[in-house]
């Protein structure tokens, strides 16, 4: 009996997480997400979600919490790529659903890079090309190519991609989509440095943009004005990750999705209340781009809960997820988000409002 005792203690030890049980008469869920300023006061304790203790975790980074949920080794709530998921759900995964909660968006014409002294100087020259990126699954990738293809003629499937980690989308993407493997230890910023490649996909701003390095520029040199003019077409600021539950939960507890989703959105007001101040920015004319923003993206640009917008929106990333690696049905809203995510009243309550006049 003492060693059974043991053992289980030693499994228990081993758990990645604490499982959700009730605690002081509320729900304990194990939280893993960014250290961003919208959820700040909800990691900080400062907003607590009705009828749940949140116990948060250390954030491993972008890359390793993607792979942890990818694996099933993360926590009850966490921050996913947001393509990544649909490819998981599309091939049968359904020990996780989604909130409404998307907490990375960002505008992607400029993290297409080049080399300058290659063959490209138009999207057009791409078109047969050879393009890397680290994975084929980012969603920032999806986006892109979406945009090449859809925007500027540079059909994805005409095109090599040279990858050079593997993941889920690469695993089971099509075989008429061209991947080239790159040998294990070669980097995909070496190949755009070398001009072995045409152009590379990058989520963010590579070291070779950020330190000026003369051989690397973006193919949107003008990127900015391209994102407005693309935003003022479509609505869309793009979104990028969802936030992910335990689908278990959210069947014993259905009551925590719009819990989450209200105390989320509560940290987010918070944020803005915060951030409205140019005291709290070391920035000298942040103010200023903070009011061309709204002018431009409204008063909410990280707006939760499924409205029509928000909606069309993710479904898009859907659809480029779909035809860009999935075979099959494509992937709809009401398989990827649980119900009760569809019945949360909009717009989210106005909790704290900006004071404009103490700044």
């Amino acid at each position: 009996m003492a060693k059974k005792k043991a053992t289980r203690k030693k499994r228990a030890a081993a758990r990645p997480h604490k499982p959700a049980r009730r605690a002081a008469g509320k729900l304990r869920l194990s939280m893993m997400i960014g250290s961003y300023e919208i959820v700040r006061a909800l990691k900080e304790g400062a907003v607590t979600p009705k009828g749940i203790e949140l116990v948060v975790a250390d954030y491993p980074g972008t890359r390793d919490i993607h792979d942890k949920v990818a694996r099933g080794e993360a926590c009850d709530i966490n921050e996913y790529n947001g393509g990544e998921y649909v490819v998981q759900k599309h091939r049968g995964r359904d020990d996780i659903t989604a909130l409404p909660v998307f907490l990375h968006r960002r505008f992607r014409h400029g993290f297409i890079y080049v080399n300058a002294s290659g063959r490209v100087s138009k999207p057009a020259d791409l078109a047969g090309g050879r393009i890397a990126c680290r994975t084929l699954g980012a969603a920032a990738h999806y986006w892109m190519r979406g945009i090449l293809e859809e925007d500027h003629g540079v059909a994805h499937r005409g095109v090599t991609w040279v990858i050079q980690d593997e993941d889920e989308a690469s695993r089971q993407a099509p075989a008429e989509l061209k991947i080239e493997r790159l040998a294990k230890g070669r980097k995909v910023e070496e190949l755009l440095l070398a001009g072995e490649v045409d152009a590379m996909l990058a989520p963010n701003v590579t070291r070779m943009i950020g330190e000026g390095d003369p051989r690397v520029r973006r193919l949107f040199p003008d990127y900015r004005e391209r994102e407005i003019a693309w935003y003022r077409r479509t609505g869309f600021f793009p979104i990028m990750h969802v936030t992910t539950i335990s689908a278990q939960v959210v069947a014993r507890h259905p009551w925590v999705v719009e819990s989450l989703v209200l105390a989320f959105e509560e940290a987010k007001q918070l944020a803005y209340r915060r951030l409205a101040n140019p005291r709290n920015v070391p920035l000298a004319w942040f103010r200023t781009w903070w009011e061309e923003e709204r002018a431009l993206l409204g008063p909410d640009p990280w707006e939760y809960g499924l409205s029509d917008l928000n909606r069309r929106n993710y479904d898009t990333l859907v659809g480029w997820v779909h035809r860009q690696v999935l075979t099959g049905p494509r992937p709809a809203l009401q398989g990827l988000f649980p119900k009760e995510a569809f019945e949360i009243g909009l717009p989210l309550p106005r909790l704290h409002p900006i004071d404009h006049d103490k700044f």
